[in-house]
């Protein structure tokens, strides 16, 4: 097996022929609003209890559901990314071509910008929230913050729609989806069991309601009137949630730099958090609050 080093060269390698690929199809896209250094830096993949493992960046978080009867993709981070992702998955042990379908939390450019190069390489189906379908089709251009000024990565259109709490099944996964709207008005949570060789986990994977500098709660939006109202919502649906452990659509969110080093053993109890959980909460909606009454 290569190394962690290796692979990520090759990682290197290959997204720097992607980027000639983008170039030589003439695909024009806006520069995304806001971009963080760490959203591509390497991070060690990593099985975080039973068959789900960590395959993501430094901080946007890619998670991989392994299945016999396939394998569940839920975010692809940035464009760029892409090879990285599919080092990291291979470098598991497990085969890209068995990816079946492609879930996302929600349909920002930061989290989703893989999704039409993994659907060519797989022909998984993609699956959103019925409320993300167009953000995702016309590459970004329609979303009610960054849209209005072009693409901010490839579009693709979606292979079925998710409506508030739908079940997605693949192999003995059952994964039900928990509308959480706000940041983007699809934006979803991930509710599922993970069993490993001890016991069974419930495990979260939540779209955490981040209030963006640009949304304008007071009046709404044109395009999302009732932004306000969702987030709302949000912050009810979401301190009801139970579960075991949490994870969330950035590693930062959920602390996992602090839980998890490269090279630690198997723990899935350091993502025990429920406390943590609360705090993150509860600081999303004192910024939530403070949007209102600006």
């Amino acid at each position: 097996m290569l190394s962690f080093k290796k692979l990520m060269q090759a990682a290197f390698v290959a997204a720097s022929l992607l980027f000639t690929g983008v170039i030589a199809n003439a695909q024009v896209y806006i520069k995304p609003p806001i971009m963080q250094a760490n959203w591509s830096y390497p991070y060690e993949p990593f099985r975080i209890v039973g068959n789900l493992y960590y395959v993501g960046t430094y901080d946007l978080a890619c998670y991989l559901i392994t299945t016999p009867k396939g394998h569940i993709l839920i975010n692809t981070g940035l464009a760029d990314a892409t090879p990285m992702i599919i080092q990291h998955i291979e470098s598991l042990g497990f085969k890209v071509k068995d990816i079946k379908i492609l879930l996302a939390t929600h349909g920002h450019y930061d989290h989703v910008a893989g999704m039409a190069e993994l659907k060519k390489l797989t022909g998984a189906k993609i699956l959103i929230n019925k409320r993300d379908a167009a953000v995702l089709a016309d590459g970004g251009n329609s979303d009610y913050v960054f849209g209005g000024k072009g693409m901010t990565f490839p579009p693709v259109k979606p292979d079925g729609l998710l409506d508030n709490n739908d079940v997605v099944k693949l192999g003995d996964m059952k994964i039900t989806c928990i509308p959480t709207p706000g940041h983007t008005p699809g934006a979803t949570s991930f509710l599922f069991d993970v069993k490993d060789e001890k016991r069974t986990y419930k495990v979260l994977i939540a779209n955490m309601p981040t209030v963006l500098d640009d949304a304008n709660l007071v009046t709404g939006m044109p395009l999302y009137p009732d932004v306000a109202k969702d987030y709302a919502t949000t912050f009810e649906t979401m301190r009801k949630l139970q579960f075991d452990i949490f994870l969330a659509s950035h590693a930062a969110q959920f602390n996992m730099h602090q839980k998890h080093k490269p090279g630690d053993a198997y723990n899935p109890d350091v993502f025990i958090d429920r406390k943590g959980y609360d705090a993150a909460l509860d600081n999303f909606y004192r910024l939530y609050q403070r949007k209102l009454k600006q």
